[in-house]
């Protein structure tokens, strides 16, 4: 598959507590994404994601949105080589 990239974000806003690792893991297992998601203790929640770089938009602009209850004030993004250490979507614990 070309054009394969990994981007880390840092999601910050209203995003624990509203099912937004849950949200996060469903977009990206139906993107067909790999890699993780989990909470930080400063209250944002931190994504690595590995695919297509045109998928990783996507899943990228659905997180904009969030499940109904969130309220997502900034995603900070940075794009990676893609490594392929990842397989599946996981939710790791905090």
């Amino acid at each position: 598959m070309k054009n394969i990239a990994r981007v880390h974000a840092l999601v910050t806003g209203k995003v624990q507590g509203v099912g937004f690792r849950a949200f996060a893991q469903d977009q990206a297992i139906q993107k067909g994404i790999d890699g993780w998601v989990r909470n930080c203790q400063d209250g944002s929640v931190e994504i690595e994601a590995e695919g297509p770089r045109f998928i990783l938009d996507d899943f990228l602009k659905a997180l904009e949105q969030g499940p109904p209850l969130s309220r997502v004030a900034n995603i900070t993004v940075d794009w990676k080589a893609a490594n392929r250490q990842t397989q599946g979507f996981t939710v790791l614990r905090s």
